[in-house]
């Protein structure tokens, strides 16, 4: 099925592949640490491999080459860290972090070596996982996943994918909130928040979480969960990697068979149509918890028109529930529905973005309004005529639904630091994403799409619909997801980060992602 999405787009975008960085073989990293041009990058790598020996590779190796290879976006592949760290314990990670924090790497203008972590690699802005002449901790070798003897949770390392969990846990009967792409990490997604299928029912991904295991910038290792270092445990969920490195997560599973699901196509002729399901769909106030919908339009450069591919899915084995009939009783163009498992879902959407191609996210977030999705849509379409000599482009706008139940299960489950609530209604999130070929597009991408998105806020604010939680997994680098928290949230994760990290290790000397003081 997930060969019938692919084979739909690429056919409508005239595209004909997508390549992926191709991998040399190096020589050992031996005896190399004089490689670099300053002695304070040397430095770094040197104090690191002194204490960590060959779990520290230098970009002579080819285990350094298959680690900045196996970046999700080419933006991330270009950076080059002048090292990278691979523990393969939580022990590992403290003495790298103690080691950077106390070694002298007079990188900008801060003591200590600067340095990223790294989980799954899926940000696609260069810099947000990955560090130009800096270390960067891969945690790829954390990839364990393990369910407990009475079935309640499911341990997982932070450099796990999805796909790797839901391979453990799908077989057994059972499944967790996640990602909804099969090779996305863990990592990042719990601690942006996340969004699963199972969010109208379990609320975000991070509400699942039971336990983290955290290395502190004092090399500390420590367990934080709700009654245990509980202020740290809710700053983790939301917060980001603002407070340490979580080398574990203990996260809930529950019994879950299969589900319906799968990719619609329609065309533009029913937009109005489709706009108006959606708003009615989001703002159900009978909301099914078992439905969930990525709406997303896409442009097709060869017909020079649009189209939509809606993915649905019913977390029962229940073929066409009535909670998605305001879609289903338009006319359709393809779809691969069927009733089948959460490994082959995910496996369904990963398919349709691939690796190796420069990649942009820009976020928002709306009062559920079928008015402003038309507005975007108009908006969008002026812009996107303007960019069709640009390589390789994909262009997508994805509307998601983020009903009330969300945020009532969250609090169920104890909190997080997202900063939404039932009272902020129904709402929904919407996703810019660009995919194009060339770097010498770069600018004139961020430029037209940032055009786009100023024009949409300005519209949401004339409607009345703007609100300002920005979803930290999809956010590009320019906007502050954090800060959108709000002033009461940012000032309890302020007070978490002093407690924890009082010489401030992961604001100075982690400049990668979204920080809690700019």
């Amino acid at each position: 099925m997930k060969h019938i999405l692919l084979s739909a787009i690429t056919t409508a975008l005239g595209l004909s592949g997508y390549s992926t960085a191709s991998l040399h073989t190096g020589k050992d990293h031996a005896g190399s640490l004089a490689w670099g041009g300053h002695r304070n990058k040397v430095n770094c790598c040197s104090a690191l491999s002194r204490v960590l020996g060959d779990k520290v590779v230098l970009p002579d190796s080819l285990l350094y080459e298959e680690s900045i290879a196996s970046y999700w976006s080419a933006q991330e592949e270009t950076v080059s860290p002048s090292c990278v760290v691979l523990p393969e314990s939580a022990e590992d990670v403290a003495v790298a972090v103690a080691t950077l924090k106390h070694s002298r790497g007079h990188v900008g203008n801060h003591d200590g070596c600067q340095f990223a972590v790294r989980s799954g690699g899926h940000t696609p802005w260069a810099g947000a996982a990955n560090i130009e002449e800096g270390v960067t901790i891969d945690l790829g070798n954390f990839n364990q996943v393990e369910v407990s003897s009475d079935r309640s949770t499911v341990t997982i390392g932070p450099g796990s994918s999805w796909r790797d969990v839901y391979n453990v846990v799908i077989p057994q009967g059972l499944a967790t909130g996640g990602g909804r792409i099969a090779n996305v990490g863990v990592g990042g997604l719990v601690l942006g928040g996340g969004i699963s299928f199972f969010s109208p029912r379990k609320g975000f991904v991070c509400d699942g979480v039971k336990r983290f295991e955290v290395v502190l910038a004092s090399g500390r290792i420590v367990n934080a969960a709700q009654d245990s270092h509980r202020d740290l445990w809710l700053a983790l969920k939301g917060g980001s990697n603002n407070f340490g490195i979580v080398t574990s997560i203990e996260q809930e599973v529950f019994e879950q068979g299969d589900l319906w699901g799968g990719s619609v196509g329609f065309d533009e002729s029913t937009f109005d149509q489709q706009f108006a399901a959606f708003e009615a769909f989001t703002g159900n106030p009978d909301y099914d918890p078992y439905a969930s919908l990525i709406h997303s339009m896409i442009y097709n450069f060869t017909t020079k028109s649009w189209f939509t591919i809606a993915q649905f899915e019913y977390t029962k084995p229940e073929a066409y529930p009535p909670a998605f009939e305001n879609f289903t009783s338009l006319p359709t163009t393809f779809s691969t529905t069927r009733i089948s498992n959460l490994t082959d879902f995910t496996e369904e959407l990963d398919v349709s973005t691939p690796p190796g191609q420069r990649q942009m996210f820009v976020t928002s977030t709306y009062s559920n309004s079928a008015e402003m999705l038309k507005h975007i849509f108009l908006m969008a379409n002026e812009t996107v005529r303007q960019m069709e000599d640009v390589a390789g482009l994909l262009f997508i706008l994805s509307s998601q639904p983020e009903p009330t139940i969300i945020q009532k299960a969250s609090a169920e489950a104890g909190g997080n630091s997202l900063g939404l609530t039932v009272e902020d209604g129904p709402l929904f999130n919407f996703q810019w994403t660009l995919t194009w070929d060339d770097a010498k597009d770069d600018e004139f991408v961020e430029q037209q799409v940032r055009h786009a998105y100023n024009q949409a806020e300005h519209k949401a604010r004339e409607l009345g619909v703007q609100q300002k939680f920005i979803y930290l997994n999809y956010a590009a680098p320019w906007q502050d997801p954090i800060g959108g928290y709000g002033e009461d949230i940012v000032k309890r994760l302020r007070e978490v980060s002093r407690k924890y990290d009082p010489t401030g290790v992961f604001q100075k000397q982690v400049p990668g992602g979204f920080k809690l003081f700019n």
